[in-house]
């Protein structure tokens, strides 16, 4: 069973790695085509009902696909409950922002964002209808189906948007892009998952889904208002155009990090679901985890940050040169964003809701005072107050890892020691060579071969037990 439940989670990394990379690296080559017919205000523009369309996502979900995935065995009461649900709120969501449109262009004195936000909260009408079937997939640790949809997805989309820039629609072509993705994502699930609704609403299933769920909503919610309220703010008094930067900025450093990061949520918590009883298991399976996520990423958010200005530069010239600095801070912020994922995934895991909301309210509260005051300053003061931040965030999520599975602060930073170290070392290094050419394409050219060669060669001089990991997880072979 061990050896089993081992092969299934190495075929859902790996899965999940190839859904990942290929969508990220798309949106990545997408984003710079798009940044090279776009404006800094385009993107700035487009950002700014964010925070409204991330609330309307989190009512619609509920925390209640979290719900369908731990629960040990799910009936179709609970899958039909969860699906009329999220139809109902998504219906009702679409008309609370239909009509409030208005209002939201006018806090922004953006008159364009009442077409904008109608048009692109579409997806509120069809998105939760693929919520079952991406549930059903997850508990089976299915990762290739979605993987295949995800990358369809991200082609068509991609040839749309880039088609509608090139047409000159501007802003429009990404409202166009994320859309038709939408669509499709939700067409492509119930072809792949046969399943649609064969029960009615049952009461007793909604009241064991939204037990688990509605503590989950307050944690989502107060970790989006959170994440918002820097867009927010700068695209108030600041401008589109800064916010553009910022947003720019945010989205190149998020390519890796959530990559990593989405991986881990879509994995771990339906595996670690599997052995929530067994806490020595729970333990080793961790911690292997934790180290697994900052070898492979450190390194790539450090020699990003080295490598930013002439990435940037080269990619989508000097227009955006303003994101540049900001990049460069972020990267050491999202680096980080695995770990925080993984010890927010124990509490989950072990059914401790309340202490998740408990941890998020004390976290989002210091924070939201130090965001604040870093806004008032400048949007590169944020960027710091956002890494000072993180930093104090390790402290207060592990506490609890530590109470539920003895894998506190101390034993999971020295698990992670030795690639943060190797990866400051290759930054130092790619850092100092890059002071002595000017002609950006051999920065990148010589700093990418420098820091790729400091960081494995020291992994291999060094003996890091995470090489075997990635040869093991590399090989899908079982």
């Amino acid at each position: 069973m061990e050896e089993d439940l081992k092969y299934r989670t190495k075929k859902a990394l790996y899965w999940s790695f190839i859904n990942q990379a290929f969508t990220y690296g798309m949106s990545f080559a997408v984003g710079i085509a798009m940044a090279r017919m776009l404006t800094p205000e385009d993107y700035g523009i487009t950002a700014l009902p964010a925070v409204f369309m991330a609330i309307a996502r989190i009512l619609i979900d509920a925390g209640l696909s979290a719900a369908l995935v731990r629960k040990p065995e799910v009936t179709e009461e609970d899958l039909s409950t969860a699906f009329y649900y999220s139809i109902g709120v998504g219906v009702f969501c679409y008309l609370v922002l239909f009509f409030t449109s208005p209002l939201i262009a006018q806090f922004y004195h953006t008159p364009v964002l009442t077409d904008l936000v109608r048009i692109t909260s579409l997806v509120f009408l069809w998105g939760p209808l693929g919520t079952p079937q991406t549930v059903l997939l997850q508990r089976k640790l299915d990762f290739k189906t979605p993987a295949r949809i995800s990358i369809t997805n991200k082609v068509v989309s991609s040839i749309l948007g880039i088609s509608a820039a090139l047409m000159g629609y501007g802003l429009w072509a990404l409202v166009i892009s994320t859309l038709a993705s939408s669509f499709l994502e939700v067409f492509q699930l119930w072809l792949a998952v046969q399943w649609y609704p064969k029960a009615r609403w049952s009461k007793e299933s909604f009241k064991y889904l939204w037990g688990f769920g509605n503590k989950m909503i307050a944690t989502y919610l107060i970790n989006t208002l959170y994440a918002n309220i820097g867009p927010v703010f700068m695209g108030r008094f600041s401008g589109a155009a800064q916010l553009g930067d910022y947003n720019r900025a945010k989205q190149y450093v998020m390519l890796p990090s959530s990559n990593v990061a989405g991986i881990i949520t879509n994995v771990t918590l339906p595996v670690m679901s599997q052995i929530q009883d067994d806490d020595s298991r729970l333990e080793s399976n961790y911690r292997r985890m934790i180290r697994l996520s900052g070898f492979v990423l450190f390194p790539v958010m450090m020699l990003l940050a080295a490598l930013a200005r002439p990435l940037v530069i080269l990619m989508v010239t000097e227009k955006w040169e303003g994101c540049i600095y900001l990049m460069q801070i972020l990267c050491f912020v999202f680096m980080w964003q695995p770990i925080h994922i993984l010890n927010m995934n124990v509490l989950q895991v072990k059914g401790r809701t309340d202490l998740t909301l408990k941890l998020e309210i004390i976290k989002k509260t210091l924070g939201t005072v130090l965001f604040i005051t870093a806004l008032n300053i400048s949007v590169v003061a944020f960027c710091y107050a956002d890494l000072l931040m993180s930093m104090i965030a390790l402290f207060i999520n592990t506490y609890y890892t530590g109470k539920l599975i003895n894998v506190g602060y101390w034993r999971q930073m020295g698990d992670l020691l030795p690639s943060l170290l190797l990866g400051f070392a290759m930054f130092g290094a790619v850092l100092g060579v890059n002071t002595l050419f000017d002609n950006y394409f051999v920065q990148l050219a010589v700093g990418g071969i420098l820091g790729v060669a400091i960081y494995v060669g020291g992994a291999f001089l060094f003996k890091f037990d995470e090489l075997k990991d990635v040869k093991y997880f590399l090989n899908i072979k079982k």
